[in-house]
């Protein structure tokens, strides 16, 4: 519930607040006891969360599988063909910039109903015949993945504060097992639907229909009770949000969100294709790539486990990014030979680092109002550097007929994520 609402008091008795975390407004004891009498399902607001998050990562994953073969289908070229991942990587770091506006005009519930919508729709409109629809698509499905990957460290902030490391673990885990079912069901999809690459995407538009339902109860709980809409007041004494933007460990904080995530996203549009141009067939790539997909559950669920329970997270840093350097050199030297073992190192690295990089969100935020911010901000500008990745790699295979440059410009990328991500891992606030 992203709204507050004031509770009637006898005359002359202050009244208790519940205000928007997400507002900038602090809530009082009293209006945190209001928030758990609406919340009296709270097992909802956990299935919504799963299957929300089950959506964060799937219709993006769901697509790496098959980048050659729409590629066979639209004539595109190696450039092109990085577009149809980078695109909503991009419209990831642009919907980031909107996110937290939207969440406190209309509510936390509210926008994520909506992205989920969106989301579904974006889906079913990359499957019309036109290059256009493909990648118009794609911005559809972008921005209402921005929308949810904004709104919900800041939500997971404010409704387990207590439990916020816990639960960033488990709604990572969950984005990245709704990652690891679309990469790993794209080609038997394909096979079993008989649609060709349309049906393969197309199914998964079902899963974010059926998320969307699961999140209708959080709506209209968030409108309280009585049905009427409840506003956020402004509590007395709040104290003017920081400025982000002029924070050196928020920028710290976002640079590892950004090279975690434009190392994740090279992966996602051409590890298939790294290991099907060293003659791997196209389906054994697919499962070597789903595997992928499977082991960063491991890292997604512990190392935001393990992040909370530490007063400095530097020795989590160390880790993910070695792993990660390490199955990137891997595949430069061996692709085939050693395919399981780098896709392991790299899944367990991917899905640490990107549950560390939302848990240091978390835990870098004295409040839930700082969290939702600095969501915004480490997103907007992690996902902008992110989406260049895929373009900038698929280019320089173009240009160079190798993957070595581009691999080793990723490695480069992991050893600036060491010292920015070292600098972030300190037990402060902002």
């Amino acid at each position: 519930m992203s709204e507050g609402t004031r509770t009637t008091e006898p005359a002359g008795a202050p009244a208790p607040l519940l205000v928007d975390a997400e507002a900038g407004v602090e809530q009082t004891a009293a209006g945190k006891a209001a928030r758990r009498a609406l919340l009296a399902h709270p097992a909802l607001l956990l299935v919504g969360i799963v299957l929300a998050s089950l959506n964060m990562r799937a219709a993006l994953a769901s697509v790496a599988p098959l980048v050659g073969e729409i590629s066979a289908d639209y004539g595109l070229s190696s450039t092109a063909s990085s577009l149809v991942t980078s695109v909503p990587v991009l419209f990831l770091g642009l919907g980031a910039l909107v996110a937290p506006w939207l969440g406190r005009r209309f509510g936390a519930e509210r926008v994520l109903f909506a992205a989920l919508l969106l989301l579904a729709v974006g889906i079913l409109a990359r499957l019309l015949p036109s290059a256009y629809a493909l990648y118009g698509g794609g911005v559809l499905v972008g921005t209402a993945i921005a929308l949810l990957n904004v709104l919900m460290p800041g939500l997971i902030k404010r409704d387990f504060p207590d439990r916020a490391a816990a639960m960033t673990s488990v709604y990572t885990g969950a984005m990245v097992a709704g990652a690891t079912m679309a990469a790993a069901g794209a080609v038997p999809l394909e096979k079993a639907l008989g649609g060709g690459w349309e049906a393969s995407l197309g199914v998964w538009s079902l899963l974010a229909a059926v998320a969307a339902v699961a999140w209708l109860p959080q709506v209209l709980i968030a409108r309280g009770r009585t049905g009427h809409e409840v506003r956020a007041v402004p509590a007395a004494g709040a104290a003017r949000p920081v400025n982000l933007w002029r924070s050196g460990l928020a920028w710290q904080v976002t640079l590892f969100m950004g090279l975690q995530s434009l190392w994740s996203y090279v992966l996602i549009a051409w590890m298939p294709t790294i290991l099907t141009d060293h003659g791997m067939s196209r389906s054994t790539a697919g499962v070597v790539f789903a595997f992928n997909n499977l082991v960063q559950i491991a890292g997604a669920f512990v190392v935001p486990v393990l992040a909370g329970r530490m007063r400095s997270q530097r020795p989590l840093i160390v880790l993910v990014t070695t792993l990660v350097a390490a199955g990137y050199a891997g595949l430069m030297v061996a692709p085939t030979e050693g395919a399981w073992l780098w896709s392991g190192l790299l899944g367990v690295g991917q899905g640490g680092a990107l549950g560390l990089a939302l848990t240091l969100i978390v835990l870098r935020s004295g409040d839930a109002t700082t969290a939702a911010r600095l969501s915004g901000m480490a997103q907007t500008v992690g996902y902008l550097m992110a989406a260049a990745g895929p373009i900038a790699a698929g280019a320089l295979h173009q240009a160079t007929g190798s993957w070595t440059l581009p691999i080793s410009l990723v490695l480069v990328v992991c050893a600036t994520a060491v010292g920015v991500g070292l600098l972030a891992a300190r037990n402060r606030t902002v």
